[in-house]
């Protein structure tokens, strides 16, 4: 049975202009070591992975939704609900078609893993949120367990990173403005980047079954060259006559799953399975 709202109607309510700060100011989301969900299925993800949710805001509207009301209805009786007119919803929600339903979480506390334990996904100012996400995405659903940030990346808890992440962000250990030089230091497994070069050789051709950590760079520049020279190894992905490089989501992507198909094709990888 869903728990009672609370009817709010001004914009300047701080409840509302919390949510309007999380939704909106990086700044913000740091200060309060917290964020927003923006619609059903990542309120549904949060949940699933037993995130602590502290407090759901629906607009009239929303409320009339069946998806949305079935969701209410399995919420937690003391979570707290805040019901909203459409139009202070509208100005909260940090998409352009609103949901009806946000909700807001305190942010994971950053765990650097320790190189070498298992893979990691380094992402290095990776700016676009759409790319962002993406990466996360695939990342989760190649088995990956830990990404890294370096400080010119976009924020990873951002609304629209976690959108484009579609409930990634919870099966993954992220950490942000991470210095990657000096986290890698003393690490003597393999760091692979993808690019060109005298040594560079096809992706297909590279031994990726055991732990390795990965480095994807920025959309336009790649890579910093600090980091390029840290490599081990770089790859490069065969691509068709003519085509000369591939979105840094895609190209992330592409890379990941040949790891997960090399150490599935070596019983590496047993009972893991992909959901579309």
């Amino acid at each position: 049975m869903t728990a009672p709202f609370t009817d709010l109607v001004s914009r300047d309510n701080p409840r509302i202009r919390l949510l309007a700060a999380l939704a909106d100011d990086p700044r913000a989301r740091r200060e309060h070591g917290q964020t927003v969900l923006d619609g059903v299925h990542l309120l549904e993800c949060a949940l699933a992975a037993q995130i602590p949710v502290l407090e759901v805001c629906v607009s009239l509207s929303g409320c009339k939704r069946e998806e949305i009301a079935a969701l209410l209805d399995r919420l937690p009786a003391d979570l707290a609900l805040v019901r909203v007119p459409d139009a202070v919803f509208n100005r909260l929600s940090p998409v352009d078609t609103p949901t009806g339903i946000l909700a807001r979480i305190a942010l994971p506390a950053p765990v650097v893993a320790k190189a070498g334990e298992a893979s990691i996904v380094v992402l290095d100012a990776i700016q676009d949120p759409g790319n962002l996400g993406a990466i996360l995405r695939s990342a989760a659903a190649a088995g990956i367990g830990d990404v890294w940030l370096t400080l010119g990346c976009a924020q990873a808890w951002s609304p629209k990173v976690l959108r484009a992440g579609m409930g990634a962000h919870f099966h993954l250990r992220i950490a942000e403005q991470v210095d990657a030089l000096a986290a890698l230091q003393g690490y003597e497994g393999k760091v692979v980047a993808t690019g060109l070069g005298a040594n560079a050789r096809t992706l297909f051709d590279a031994d990726l079954r055991g732990a390795l950590v990965w480095l994807f760079g920025a959309e336009g520049q790649g890579l910093s060259p600090a980091l390029f020279e840290r490599a081990d190894e770089i790859l490069t992905i065969p691509m068709a006559t003519g085509v000369e490089s591939l979105n840094v989501g895609a190209a992330a992507a592409v890379c990941l799953f040949e790891q997960m198909r090399q150490r599935r094709a070596h019983g590496l990888l047993v009972g893991h399975s992909i959901d579309s």
